[in-house]
């Protein structure tokens, strides 16, 4: 009986050994395949990742360029403005200079009108020949200070130097208010006005000057001059009727002429 009863043990034992056996195969197997799809996991992702950094620096390296591009383009635009710039503020300067050299040619032949006239005699160019000067010893003293006043403001003109200008005429017309260059510092004020682009205040003046010295040789200027301005300030109706007045008024002055060659470009 403990032969075949040992026998049997022996079967039984193996017979439970088998199945535990083939579990722990079953388990190893398993554990492979896991092992090996993560690592295909990790490789997959690795690539995606290598992928998208590819990408993302391709991204990079197009948009540098694309701002390279657009920076250099605005570089040349900024340089061709400069140029243009520098174009108009030559054009400009010449452009001041020459005005300033024809209101001082205009001014010194309107001068030669005006000499000892009086302040409204202007436009008497056919006064007696015969009529006597004031004395000398009363009005030289006078008339060497008005003058010497208001050449120095005229030279502050003819630099640009216009705030300098505009106040060197205001106090020779505070001082010598009854002055035969009265008109004609009322009429620098307004054109240094209209060289700083206060058009507003020009206007002001130049039409100060045509109520006050309304026989003046200068008033026909000073109306040009306010057309001027207020077509500067958008007012294209105002400045017509200021041009059609001056046409009106005078017709033989050298500022109608311009109105008229204004009138006629509309």
């Amino acid at each position: 009986m403990k032969a075949p009863f040992r026998l049997f043990a022996a079967l039984a034992l193996v017979a439970l050994a088998l199945p535990a056996r083939a579990a722990l195969f079953d388990d190893d197997e398993a554990r492979k395949r896991i092992e090996a799809t993560n690592q295909r996991l990790v490789q997959i992702q690795r690539e995606l990742s290598d992928r998208i950094a590819a990408l993302e620096s391709q991204l990079k390296s197009q948009g540098l360029v694309e701002l390279f591009t657009q920076v250099e383009q605005l570089k040349a635009d900024a340089a061709r403005l400069r140029g243009q710039i520098e174009v108009l503020t030559y054009e400009q300067e010449q452009q001041q200079k020459r005005q300033r050299d024809l209101y001082v040619d205009l001014d010194t032949r309107l001068r030669k009108l005006e000499g000892g006239a009086g302040a409204t005699s202007g436009n008497t160019p056919e006064a007696p020949p015969a009529a006597a000067p004031p004395p000398p010893v009363a009005v030289a003293p006078a008339s060497t200070d008005e003058q010497r006043v208001y050449d120095a403001a005229l030279d502050k003109f003819k630099a640009g130097s216009y705030t300098a200008a505009i106040a060197g005429f205001n106090t020779f017309l505070k001082t010598y208010p009854k002055s035969p260059l009265a008109a004609s510092a009322q009429y620098w004020i307004g054109n240094a006005q209209y060289a700083q682009k206060d058009f507003r205040g020009a206007i002001a003046t130049q039409r100060a000057l045509v109520s006050t010295y309304p026989d003046n040789p200068k008033v026909p200027d000073a109306m040009l001059n306010i057309a001027t301005a207020q077509l500067d300030l958008g007012d294209g109706a105002g400045s017509r009727r200021t041009l059609e007045d001056l046409l009106a008024k005078y017709p033989k002055s050298e500022a109608a002429a311009k109105a008229k060659q204004r009138l006629g470009a509309r």
